[in-house]
Order: structure tokens, then sequence, then C-alpha cells
């Protein structure tokens, strides 16, 4: 999904219109996902997608709000997100200077000097009947997010005090919400208070499944699927044994398949830098700490055997057949085959 910058409005706040992306993949899956989510916001629900890291969650809200076709504005959870930070908050000042000189004797002066009031994302959106991307909300503190629950019960956004001139302002009937989450993580995350989910429809989004993994390495790094079918099952496998820390996502079979197209190289065992980037790829998703030699070295056979059985060398004439891969079925590492590691 590519999006287009639209010009500022008078408040200051830019819109975003998303477009449909030339890459983007659409399987029955996901289009039965999506045609999900925008019928819960044709009735006036806010959407909440939750899942892991590289599900495609902003990708799938960024297709979401295209599909409403209104505007778009778009926040990113943070530690020290506020109120105001969502709502608005008087800014700058607007300095007035009189002075009269009626009598020439004597100078007058008045001087005069206002803070002015600045809507933010939130509060343009609910005046407009913009479409409101909050990206991994539960990183922002729950108090910061209370300001929601009146917008999406009552329709009302309740301004602060110091816009004394407007306590409050009712939400346009086109305004809807999109939140996405990871609730696998855990660092800088904050638990949303159950007020807020009440109001919202949360769809769960998993891992994509073969299909859809190998059809988007493909479209976004160039290359045909073919060649990019024994990386995505490469990294899938990978996942599978658990031997790791941080989880290897569909980004990490994108990153390879990328590096292949530009760099032009062979995914097969016997191209020294291919393996070289696999693992650069999936060693960096293990945090070896103290003295681990022997967990590094472990590791890096497990992904030499695995590099090995799904990007085999080509069997050249009157060469031996490969022997039979060993069983990957439990989490321990698997032993080395006679591979040679790279330098």
């Amino acid at each position: 999904m590519s999006t287009e910058i639209d010009a500022p409005q008078p408040d200051g706040v830019t819109t975003l219109t998303p477009r449909a992306r030339q890459d983007f993949v659409e399987t029955d899956n996901v289009k039965a996902v999506a045609k999900r989510a925008l019928a819960y916001l044709n009735a006036g629900f806010s959407v909440h997608f939750r899942g892991p890291a590289g599900t495609g969650k902003t990708t799938l809200a960024l297709h979401t709000a295209a599909q409403l076709g209104r505007p778009t504005v778009m926040i990113t959870g943070d530690e020290e997100m506020v109120t105001s930070n969502l709502v608005g908050a008087q800014q700058g000042y607007n300095y007035r200077k009189v002075v009269d000189k009626f009598i020439h004797t004597v100078m007058k002066v008045e001087e005069t000097a206002d803070r002015r009031w600045a809507d933010h994302r939130l509060t343009t959106a609910c005046r407009e009947g913009y479409t409101l991307i909050y990206d991994e909300f539960t990183r922002s503190r729950a108090e910061a997010n209370n300001v929601l629950l009146s917008v999406l019960e009552e329709g009302l956004l309740v301004l602060p005090a110091q816009n004394q001139e407007e306590p409050y302002i009712k939400v346009h009937p086109d305004f809807r919400v999109i939140f996405t989450s990871n609730p696998q993580e855990y660092a800088g995350v904050h638990d949303a208070q159950d007020a807020l989910g009440d109001r919202i429809v949360t769809l769960d989004i998993q891992h994509a499944d073969r299909e859809l993994e190998i059809a988007v390495a493909a479209a976004r790094s160039g290359l045909g699927q073919s060649k990019v079918a024994p990386i995505v099952d490469l990294v899938r496998e990978f996942r599978d044994t658990g031997e790791y820390d941080q989880t290897p996502t569909l980004r990490t079979s994108i990153m390879i398949a990328r590096m292949v197209a530009q760099e032009k190289l062979k995914p097969s065992v016997d191209d020294p830098y291919f393996v070289l980037v696999c693992l650069d790829a999936l060693g960096s998703k293990s945090t070896f700490t103290g003295k681990a030699d022997g967990q590094r070295k472990q590791q890096q056979k497990l992904l030499l055997n695995l590099i090995q059985h799904h990007c085999p060398a080509p069997i050249r004439r009157g060469a031996a057949k490969p022997t039979k891969r060993p069983d990957m079925s439990g989490r321990k590492p698997v032993p080395a085959m006679a591979v040679e590691e790279p330098v």
C-alpha cells in the first residue's frame, strides 16, 4: 500500500491518501480479513489489528483505510504520548500593540498577548470525518488514550480546559479509527484499558501462510516465485525450530530475496556470498551473551544444515546424490553436514 501526502490543513495536520500499491498481494485470506474489517468500519465500529511483528498489520490497516475512501491521518504510540499530543494544545502567542498619540505630550501604549489553540490529529480527524490509524497504540500509556473513550462511545471529543471557547466537539459521522498492536512485544508496551478494548473489534493477525509469503517476497524483491520459494521455506523452517530470541518473519525472507536480486546471487549453498547473507539475516535473530561461542557455533551449523537442504548445490552429472537430511523435528541443533563454513 502506497500513500500520497496531501497538503497540510489550516491547523497544520497533514493527511494521507492511501493508494493501492502495485506489489500489494491479496490472497483469499487477506481479502477475507479486509472484507470483515471493512464491514465493521462501515457499521460504525473501530477495528483493532492485533498480531506479532512482521504479520502486515500496518499494511493491512492502510489497505483497509483506502477502501473507506476518506483522507487518513496516522499516529504512532509512544511512551511520551500525552492527551495533548492527540487532541491539541495552546501554542504560540498572538501579540497586539496599540500606541495612542492623540495628545502629542501623552503617549498611551496597550499590549496584549493571547495564546493560540492548535488542533492535533485526533481533533482534526473528528472534525473532518477522516480515518485515524493509531499504529502500536499500546505503546502509549492508558491515561493518554482515555480521551478516545467518549469519542468511540458517545461521539464527543472533550477538549482540555485551555480551549475555553470550545469545551467539546461532536464527532463527524464518517470518523473511524483503525488500531494496531503487538501482543508479543514486551519492551515499551502497556496494557490497554478494558474500557477501550470493549469499544473496538479486535481481529487477530497471524503469520502468513506459505503461499502468501512467497507471493509477497517475490513482489517485493522482483524475483520469480520459483527462486523465492526456497528462501521462504528456509526462513519458515528456521522459525519452526524455535532456536532464536527474535522470531524470523516475512521481512527476513524479503531481506534475503532483495539481496539475491540486487547482488545477482545464486540462491544455493555453493554461493558463499548467499550463505553469508542468510547467516547475517537469520543469525542476528539470536542474542548471545557471555561465553556463548558454543551456542553460536551450534546455531551456525543448524543454519548451514537448513541452507543446504532448501538451497542445495545443483547436481552435476556424475556427482553423488545428496544424503538424506537428518530429522529436524526436535528443537536441538542438528549436527552439521559436510558444508564448508565461510570465513
